[in-house]
C-alpha cells in the first residue's frame, strides 16, 4: 500500500460534474489499496471572481494595503472546493473529510498573498488515513505564527500538495491539471510541440522559472530539495482507465542521472510574456549601488529576474532589471520615492511591453555553441535581444514581446524538438 498525493486544477475542479469525476478517479486509486491525500485548487475562475469584489469595493488602493483581508478571502476559495470533493467522495461510498490549511496546521511566515511554507505538522492527516479514510486538504494557504490566515500566490495549490507529499514522504505526488504532461513548449505556439515521457527536476525548475505554466516553480523546488516522485498528468482521461496506464502516464519528473532520461541537447522552450523591464539611469559607478537599488526591491517582497549593468561612461553607468508585470508600478513608485533621492540618479524609466523566452536542457553542459545558435537564429529573423540571462543548463533573452511566438516557432524549429531523441 503507497501513500499517493493528489493535486487538482482549478479546470480539474470547475464543475460538479468535474468534482465528482475527480472524486471517482480518486475513489479507484483508494480503493486499489493506496491512502490518499487530495489537495484541490479553488473552481476555476472562483479567486479571479472574489479579488474583483475586493477591486470593487477598494479601487484605488493597492492590494498590498489589504494584504491580510485578501488572504481571508482567497482562502475560501479552495475550502469550498475541499468540502465539495469530500461530499462527492462520501456520495462514492468512501470516508472521507476536509481540512483548510490552517486546520492541518501548514505554517508559513507572514508575507501576505505572497507567504511561504516554513513547516507541516501531519499527525492529524496521519490519524484519518490510519482510520482508514481519504484526506483532503485545501491547497494554496497556511497559518502564520501569529494565527492570520495566508495565501502562498498563484500556482500555491502545486507548493502545498508538492510540501504535503514532502512532509509525508510520500510515494508520489500526481499533479492533475488540463494538459497530459510537460511539452517542449506551448502547443498553441507551436503545433508541433512533443510531449516529453521525463524531464529532470533541473530542467523543469528551469522551464518554470522561465514561465512555463505547467508547474509552479517553488512547487518543483520542494520536489528537488526533498526528493519527492513528481508527475504531471491529465484529468480529462477517463475516470475509470486503468489505474497502472495512468501511472505511468504524462511526464515524470525525476532525476538527470536516470538512465532513461532523454538525451536531448534541447529539452523545451519556455517563455513568459509577464514582464516588464525596468532601468535606473545615470546611476554612480560605486561599489554597493547594485545592493542599494535591488535590496529596496527585495524588501518589498518582489522578485528581480534578469539583471543587467551597462559599462561606465565619466563614473555612470544604467542599471536595468526584470519584475513581472504586476509588480511593475510599485517597483517604479518604490525607485522614484525612496531610492532615487538617495542615488543621485537621473531618472527611472520602464518598459512593459517585453517578453522573456528561453532555451532549457541539461544537454547544455555538454554541448558548445548552443547559446550562438540561439543568437543567430534571433537575428535572422530580425528580433533584437535587449537583455540576456544564462545558467549551466538555460539561456534566456529579453526581447520585444511583439516578437515572442515568433522567436518560439523559430527556436523550437531550429533545435528540432519536435523530433524525438534517439
Amino acid at each position: 500500500m503507497a501513500l499517493i498525493v493528489h493535486k487538482y486544477g482549478g479546470t480539474s475542479m470547475g464543475s460538479t460534474e468535474r468534482i465528482r469525476n475527480v472524486a471517482k478517479r480518486v475513489a479507484k486509486w483508494a480503493r486499489a489499496g493506496h491512502q490518499m491525500v487530495v489537495v484541490p485548487s479553488a473552481m476555476s475562475g472562483e479567486t479571479n471572481r472574489l479579488l474583483a469584489l475586493a477591486k470593487e469595493l477598494a479601487p484605488s488602493k493597492t492590494t498590498d494595503a489589504y494584504g491580510r483581508e485578501l488572504d481571508m478571502l482567497a482562502a475560501t476559495g479552495e475550502q469550498a472546493s475541499s468540502a465539495l470533493l469530500a461530499i462527492a467522495l462520501q456520495a462514492e461510498g468512501l470516508e472521507s473529510v476536509s481540512y483548510a490549511g490552517w486546520q492541518v496546521p501548514i505554517r508559513t511566515d507572514s508575507a501576505y498573498t505572497k507567504a511561504r511554507i516554513a513547516s507541516i505538522d501531519d499527525t492529524r492527516v496521519r490519524v484519518e488515513l490510519v482510520a482508514g479514510k481519504v484526506v483532503i486538504v485545501t491547497g494554496f494557504q497556511g497559518l502564520d505564527e501569529l494565527g492570520n490566515i495566508t495565501t502562498l500566490g498563484r500556482g500555491g495549490s502545486d507548493t502545498s500538495a508538492v510540501a504535503v507529499a514532502a512532509a509525508m514522504k510520500a510515494d508520489e505526488c500526481l499533479i492533475y491539471t488540463d494538459v497530459d504532461g510537460v511539452y517542449t513548449t506551448d502547443p498553441r505556439v507551436v503545433p508541433e510541440a512533443r510531449r516529453l515521457h521525463t524531464v529532470s527536476f533541473e530542467e523543469m525548475l528551469e522551464m518554470a522559472s522561465m514561465g512555463s505554466k505547467v508547474l509552479q516553480i517553488r512547487s518543483v523546488e520542494f520536489a528537488g530539495k526533498y526528493k519527492v516522485k513528481l508527475r504531471v498528468l491529465s484529468s480529462f482521461t477517463p475516470w475509470d482507465i486503468d489505474i497502472n496506464i495512468e501511472a505511468a502516464s504524462g511526464t515524470l519528473i525525476t532525476f538527470e542521472e536516470d538512465q532513461h532520461m532523454e538525451q536531448a541537447i534541447i529539452s523545451g522552450i519556455a517563455f513568459s510574456r509577464e514582464e516588464a523591464k525596468i532601468s535606473v539611469l545615470g546611476v554612480p559607478d560605486k561599489p554597493g549601488i547594485a545592493y542599494q537599488i535591488l535590496g529596496a526591491v527585495a524588501d518589498a517582497n518582489i522578485d528581480v529576474d534578469v539583471i543587467i549593468q551597462n559599462i561606465s561612461r565619466d563614473g555612470k553607468t544604467d542599471f536595468s532589471f526584470t519584475v513581472n508585470r504586476t509588480d511593475y508600478a510599485k517597483t517604479v513608485d518604490l525607485l522614484k520615492d525612496k531610492v532615487l533621492p538617495s542615488l543621485g540618479a537621473q531618472e527611472v524609466v520602464g518598459d512593459t511591453k517585453i517578453c522573456k523566452v528561453s532555451i532549457v536542457g541539461i544537454g547544455m553542459r555538454s554541448h558548445v555553441g548552443v547559446a550562438s545558435k540561439m543568437f543567430r537564429v534571433l537575428s535572422e529573423e530580425g528580433i533584437n535581444i535587449q537583455m540576456i540571462s544564462t545558467s549551466e543548463i538555460k539561456t534566456s533573452v529579453v526581447i520585444d514581446e511583439k516578437y515572442m511566438e515568433l522567436a518560439v516557432r523559430a527556436l523550437h524549429k531550429a533545435f528540432e524538438l519536435e523530433q524525438v531523441p534517439v
